[in-house]
């Protein structure tokens, strides 16, 4: 969607809020003769003319509102933090993320440039390593930040947040593959691609979060790959499914984020086969692309909710995209839980 047009849409919800707030009577938006037409009325036909813009819209609305307010409440305890400790607040945060961070290290340099190399033109990683090694800095100090906070409001006042998220309903099929309780409180369900870096990012966060949450929360995989820059993601969501038919489809599936350079038919098979998994019956299933419509269902569905991006991940119907640090995860899954007490 075009960035002006998702602007108007934005700013048509701020407008929209701003009377729900109290300068219109009621809900209504205009009067055409006798006719009434409110703001519910426009949110659900446009929700229904364009789901997709419809829920970008509110969620980015949704999403200013909440880092705004995320902010000013990481600041507020930052400071009360900094005035018990005698000090400034820019010192004190500056101190304690150096207590957090750990420096680059040439290891995390050659494999960020392993992983990311199809989309680095080719470039040496001699050339490159300054920016990566500034990258990951940055990512670093981003995480030392979050941890500080984590630990800030976990130790301070109680916050309770007013915020209302939005939230989509995201249908679960019961050929999808799921991992956990399933009377969990919480569901985790991520569109992915097996071929992307920041998917293959963040699934150690989420198995983190299979450690420390245990039987409160289930995960569900949606296949999402984004065939034009990654051309073997397809096929290596079918290889996945694959290997489900012999109970093998997370293992398969952990094998492939283990090695997202490896995802050729031929490696493919040999995953499968490493796996112990039946060898005719695994090459005759992934030759036929039986899955396949499967894995396209997983797209269309995506689609449809507005997913453009890789990982999407949905918990409880809130999106949270992208390869971010294990906190914000866990801010989501604990307002959830909350709920749920």
């Amino acid at each position: 969607m075009p960035k002006i047009f998702q602007s108007w849409l934005v700013a048509f919800a701020l407008g929209a809020s701003v009377m729900l707030s109290g300068q219109q009577p009621a809900d209504v938006a205009a009067r055409v003769g006798d006719r009434v037409i409110t703001l519910k009325e426009i949110d659900e036909t446009w929700k229904k003319a364009e789901p997709a813009e419809h829920g970008r819209a509110w969620q980015a609305l949704y999403d200013g509102r909440r880092q705004t307010l995320d902010r000013i409440i990481a600041d507020m305890l930052i400071a009360q933090a900094a005035k018990a400790r005698g000090v400034g607040a820019e010192q004190y945060e500056k101190d304690e993320i150096a207590k957090r961070k750990k420096p680059v290290t040439d290891d995390e340099i050659s494999a960020f440039y392993e992983q990311n190399k199809g989309q680095l033109q080719g470039k040496p990683l001699d050339e490159i390593r300054a920016p990566i090694r500034s990258f990951l800095d940055q990512q670093k100090t981003t995480a030392a930040r979050a941890s500080l906070i984590a630990e800030l409001r976990k130790a301070g006042p109680p916050i309770r947040t007013m915020l209302d998220p939005p939230r989509l309903p995201v249908e679960i099929a019961s050929s999808d593959p799921v991992r956990g309780d399933a009377s969990a409180p919480v569901t985790i369900i991520e569109f992915s691609d097996y071929q992307c870096p920041f998917c293959g990012r963040v699934t150690p966060t989420l198995a983190k979060i299979r450690d420390v949450y245990g039987n409160r929360v289930k995960f569900v995989w949606k296949d999402f790959p984004l065939t034009q820059i990654h051309p073997l993601a397809f096929k290596a969501a079918e290889a996945a499914h694959c290997a489900g038919d012999q109970r093998k489809y997370w293992e398969f599936h952990d094998r492939l984020f283990a090695n997202q350079q490896a995802l050729q038919p031929d490696a493919l098979k040999k995953h499968a086969a490493d796996l112990g998994l039946n060898a005719s019956e695994f090459n005759a299933c992934l030759e036929s692309s039986k899955y396949r419509d499967r894995v396209r269902e997983g797209m269309d569905q995506g689609e449809r909710l507005g997913v453009t991006s890789t990982p999407s991940v949905f918990i409880n119907g809130r999106l949270v995209s992208g390869a971010v640090p294990y906190e914000s995860f866990v801010n989501v899954i604990d307002e959830e839980l909350e709920k749920n007490r």
